[in-house]
């Protein structure tokens, strides 16, 4: 079997056949795979991680997804709205210690006074930086009206998960109706790339009901979408979910974390010069899970500028980890997790992906 993944390995591109081979490989294929990825990165994007203050801006959603703690139908989530003044805040924070970018994150709505009220936040975070704040958002679906209309506005990188690129799979954890389409998300993923976004998708790692299979799909699909950045790790259950009756399925967190760990790795083998996140869902289940996706191939770090009193009530899963440190302690507990796993900090520069760059001729 080594023999066999060491032929694989040699290759920059994989057939779905050899994706579930290296997928399934044993602890010595994947520290092979682990280290071929980590030398992709130093050769491609270097050793540099990349902040992103995370304002988790409201907790109210239209969607019903069976696997989130934050979807509509869960009446035991207390909804919040964070005010103008506590997003301007947590900017000035990024803005001072030189993150140079955040990310603002949301339930998924549709409506035009949420399209207004993002594109006011947007502008003045532009002023409130002097025009140097890099913004992702994380919105959820929108028509290409709004998304060219927050790009105006001074957004310019976007993810959206697909979460699974298994339309059948899809199914399953979603609602079956118009609100919950496969097609629709799959369009606005294309809509953001039409705006003109860095666009970044993901999935989640370990779902009841997916296979080995499906996940070398998934890489395939990331790779045919020609993403620029990707967020994905391993799925955790919570008790407030319809999909959590099927807990008894799972396999097991620490299996889920060394699968989201190969699929890291070989994305970054598969798309050399893409972004690719080190989840907080990565920390939930290793204590050292966020460094060690960075040394296998994550180069985007998103620490937690969201007010303290709000945490506990923005949980798509159980056991988020950080829901009680300050925003000072965050950075620094991050600034020492990095230089662990051997990296520095991009700090004052936006670290928008290469991949992006390059395919715009902007290198």
């Amino acid at each position: 079997m080594i023999n066999i993944i060491d032929d694989i390995l040699l290759k920059d591109n994989f057939t779905h056949e050899e994706l579930m081979i290296l997928l399934a490989s044993d602890v010595e294929g994947r520290n092979k795979i682990f280290k071929k990825a980590a030398q992709i990165k130093e050769d491609y994007v270097g050793n540099i991680v990349y902040f992103r203050g995370l304002i988790e801006y409201s907790n109210s959603c239209v969607k019903n997804c069976y696997y989130c703690g934050i979807r509509a139908g869960n009446k035991f989530s207390t909804r919040y709205n964070l005010t103008d003044e506590e997003v301007f805040d947590a900017v000035r924070y990024a803005y001072e210690n030189n993150f140079a970018s955040i990310v603002i994150q949301s339930g998924e709505r549709v409506n035009v006074g949420f399209t207004e009220k993002i594109s006011a936040l947007l502008k003045e975070i532009k002023q409130i930086s002097k025009g140097t704040m890099g913004v992702t958002l994380s919105l959820g679906e929108q028509d290409l009206e709004t998304y060219q209309k927050w790009f105006k506005a001074g957004a310019h990188r976007y993810l959206l998960r697909i979460e699974t690129s298994n339309r059948e799979l899809y199914k399953k954890i979603h609602p079956d109706d118009a609100m919950h389409d496969y097609n629709v998300r799959l369009e606005a993923l294309k809509n953001l790339k039409k705006a003109g976004f860095q666009v970044g998708t993901g999935v989640m790692v370990g779902l009841p009901f997916q296979t080995i299979s499906d996940l070398a799909d998934d890489l395939i699909f990331f790779k045919e979408l020609d993403i620029d950045m990707a967020g994905l790790g391993p799925y955790i259950e919570h008790h407030q979910t319809p999909l959590y009756i099927e807990k008894d399925r799972l396999i097991s967190k620490t299996e889920r974390f060394n699968l989201s760990l190969k699929m890291i790795a070989l994305l970054r083998i598969m798309m050399k010069d893409i972004n690719i996140a080190a989840t907080t869902a990565m920390q939930a289940i290793d204590p050292m899970g966020r460094e060690k996706a960075i040394k296998v191939g994550a180069n985007v770090i998103m620490p937690n500028l969201t007010p303290i009193k709000y945490r506990e009530n923005y949980q798509l899963y159980e056991d988020k980890p950080c829901m009680d440190e300050e925003a000072d302690e965050c950075k620094n507990c991050l600034e020492a997790r990095i230089k662990i796993a051997g990296h520095t900090i991009g700090y004052g520069e936006w670290g928008d992906s290469l991949h992006f760059k390059k395919r715009k001729g902007l290198i």
